[in-house]
């Protein structure tokens, strides 16, 4: 099992209730349950308030390098990773569990 953690930053002067963020944010809700290699999925937003908080994560799993190059490579992913790039920067790891 791969777990693939990803933790976003939004980019300076983008605030949660702007419109690509909310849509972002959405997107993501569903992202676990339309890729089949996904077998655990978890997202949400920071509870806290501390200067070196990133603003959302993602913590899932997958079953192994190829199941992750599928969820990678996966149309709803690579959409998704389009709409947040252009209000987010984020950083990732993947490792084994």
């Amino acid at each position: 099992m791969i777990r693939h953690l990803v933790l976003f930053k939004l980019n300076e002067g983008v605030e949660r209730d702007d419109a690509r963020v909310v849509e972002g944010g959405r997107v993501f809700a569903e992202l676990g349950a339309l890729i089949p290699e996904v077998a655990d999925w978890e997202c949400g937003w920071n509870v806290t308030d501390r200067p070196i908080a990133y603003d959302f994560a993602i913590n899932s799993s997958v079953a192994d390098a190829d199941a992750l190059t599928r969820y990678l490579e996966h149309p709803a992913h690579q959409a998704a990773v389009a709409l947040w790039s252009q209000f987010a920067t984020w950083v990732i790891a993947d490792y084994p569990v």
